[in-house]
């Protein structure tokens, strides 16, 4: 049993851990306590006083309130919009005599964070962020007598009050509380039970195949920490003397964690075991999928494996069902162009392509557009690998190749089922390519995705795979290109002045100076000190007009389909990319970094 600093033994369960259940309340108020309990003036009544809310909001929100049970008035006043967060936290923290703690800036102690179990921390919207003496500092988003009680019980110590906001304590739980903070006893576990197997020869299937087995957790956590860490993927790669474990977030890779070399190979069996592949093949490339729930989450997980110089690397593609499917508006894509891509929509007929490298939001887009057209009254099926999202009322393939659902076959199949609207996840083939212009040229409307750099280049793609000039121009109707760049991070934003060089190519892509400045992030606890935070989409929509169709038939050169598209209104990835900057979405090194390319 631990304890305090007082040496007050810590409640613990049975198993060793915090307990996460209230205890009786104690008898004695501290100073502090009575504080909270008198609260100084109202909320509502400083709210209205300092003409943060206006009399009838209060009311209002009061009523709400109580209505629900269990909502608070300045809860529900933020969800309305007639208050921010952070006023709300300034208003608390003045109501109750208490200093506000800015988490974006203050990182809790791991020490602190050790005097209390995650699920508690969750339940009580509250985090210990420092010992300060005999005392522990939590930072909590509605102080009451209740929650210091059982955190004074929890701990073993008195309890000081800082007040902070809600949305920040639970992005610092989430931050504090790392699934892969024990992982360094269960890799310790994993090499005394790898020693002991290989002294009594015991076969390694049992080590990937036993739930309770070290590296079965290690495999769990790492997956664990990527969904808390908004991670896209997860690389596991075998080096020289170690295992290296990188996290995708935000389309940049981190890296995380180190594991013994010894672990590379059961961690992979582990993998292909949850995936249903093959463990004894290590030569050759596979792919696999694996469907489980995370922390109440349902999550798809894509696997890749491919053998290389030390053993074998694999890829993670994770997907987090729980994640709501963005809408059009939601994507990024500037009014003009949305319209326009809307009114494409809802043609009959005709193929849109939607075009960019891998990691770019292509299925994304695919999947907000089939949200724009599902209605109960057209047919719409999709052929995937895999089917990331599903839809109630769509008809979706999943490739199985192994069974001898191609791409090509199921779409072939798709045809003979009276379809209106096919989207076929990515044209991989000739095949593929061809059979999905005929589809368009015979009156369906045609989604597909594209690998290609710019629109005008997935026009190209297509004659080079062999599709015939005069097919491509009659099927295709427009081409969306897409890139993704990073979101300036909302809670460390500051102006800068970018360098004399950055300006220069910034003018070269048609960007003015925004209104406010340019502005980056300063790093801060919320983007781990990147200055990002999350992603917003860059597009570039290029209609098959008459003149461009006449250009493809005569296999025109790229930079001439492009000034054509441009000269008839296409906005161009680094036009769009430039909006951004100027309305301090995103910065100038960002856009450079991810959009920027040579020529027109």
């Amino acid at each position: 049993m631990r304890l305090g600093k007082r040496n007050r033994p810590i409640p613990e369960a049975p198993d060793g851990t915090p307990k996460h259940t209230p205890v009786a309340p104690p008898e004695q108020v501290t100073a502090q306590d009575k504080t909270i309990v008198s609260g100084g003036s109202r909320l509502g009544e400083m709210l209205i006083d300092a003409n943060l809310a206006t009399r009838e909001q209060v009311a209002d929100a009061l009523e709400a309130a109580h209505q629900s049970g269990g909502r608070r008035l300045g809860e529900y006043l933020v969800d309305q919009g007639a208050l921010t967060e952070r006023t709300l936290t300034e208003m608390v923290a003045k109501q109750h005599s208490l200093d506000v703690v800015d988490l974006r800036e203050v990182t809790p102690e791991a020490s602190a964070i050790e005097l209390l179990a995650e699920e508690t921390a969750r339940t009580l919207i509250a985090i210990p962020i420092e010992l300060d003496g005999d005392e522990v500092v939590v930072a909590m988003a509605a102080p009451s007598n209740a929650t210091i009680t059982i955190l004074r019980e929890l701990t073993g110590l008195p309890v000081k009050v800082k007040v902070a906001a809600h949305s920040d304590i639970m992005a610092a739980i989430s931050r504090s509380y790392r699934a892969l903070a024990g992982v360094r006893s269960k890799v310790e576990a994993f090499e005394e039970q790898d020693r002991l197997r290989r002294e009594t020869a015991e076969a390694a299937d049992t080590v990937v195949a036993n739930e309770n087995a070290p590296v079965v957790q290690v495999v769990q956590m790492i997956i664990t920490q990527a969904l808390r860490d908004r991670a896209s993927d997860v690389h596991i790669e075998p080096q020289q003397d170690r295992v290296r474990v990188r996290y995708r977030i935000d389309g940049a890779l981190h890296h995380v964690l180190d594991l013994p070399e010894s672990m590379g190979p059961v961690v992979v069996s582990r993998i292909k075991i949850l995936a249903g592949m093959n463990i004894v093949e290590r030569r050759r490339p596979q792919d696999g999928q694996i469907s489980m729930d995370v922390e109440d989450r349902a999550v798809d997980i894509r696997v890749s494996t491919t053998a290389v110089v030390g053993g074998e690397k694999v890829v993670l593609r994770l997907l987090d069902k729980s994640r709501p499917l963005f809408r059009l508006e939601q994507l990024g894509m500037h009014n003009a162009t949305a319209k326009q891509y809307n009114a494409l929509l809802r043609s009959p007929y005709g193929m849109v392509i939607c075009a960019g490298p891998t990691g770019s939001g292509k299925t994304t887009t695919l999947y907000g557009s089939l949200r724009e057209l599902n209605s109960p009254d057209r047919n719409i099926m999709t052929i995937e690998d895999p089917v990331e999202y599903v839809f109630p009322s769509i008809n979706q393939i999943q490739i199985n190749e192994q069974a001898g659902i191609t791409f090509a076959g199921g779409l072939k199949s798709i045809l003979r089922q009276d379809p209106d609207i096919i989207l076929v996840g990515e044209v991989r083939d000739v095949e593929t390519a061809r059979i999905a212009v005929q589809a368009a040229l015979t009156g369906h409307f045609v989604l597909s995705s594209l690998h290609a750099t710019d629109a005008a280049s997935a026009l190209h793609r297509l004659l080079d795979m062999g599709i015939e000039p005069f097919l491509v121009a009659s099927s295709v109707t427009a081409v969306v290109s897409q890139r993704l760049v990073r979101r300036v991070c909302g809670y460390c934003i500051e102006q800068y002045t970018p360098s004399v060089e950055e300006l220069a190519l910034y003018e070269s892509m048609g960007g003015r100076t925004p209104e406010g400045g340019f502005v980056r992030g300063t790093g801060c606890n919320f983007c781990a000190r990147t200055g990002y935070l999350e992603r917003i989409g860059v597009y570039e929509l290029m209609q098959i007009t008459d003149a461009i169709r006449e250009m493809v038939l005569n296999r025109a050169p790229h930079d001439q389909i492009r000034k054509t598209a441009r000269h008839e209104g296409m906005c161009t990835l680094k036009e769009d990319a430039a909006r951004l900057v100027e309305d301090g979405v995103t910065n100038l090194s960002e856009v450079l970094r991810s959009i920027y390319v040579m020529g027109s």
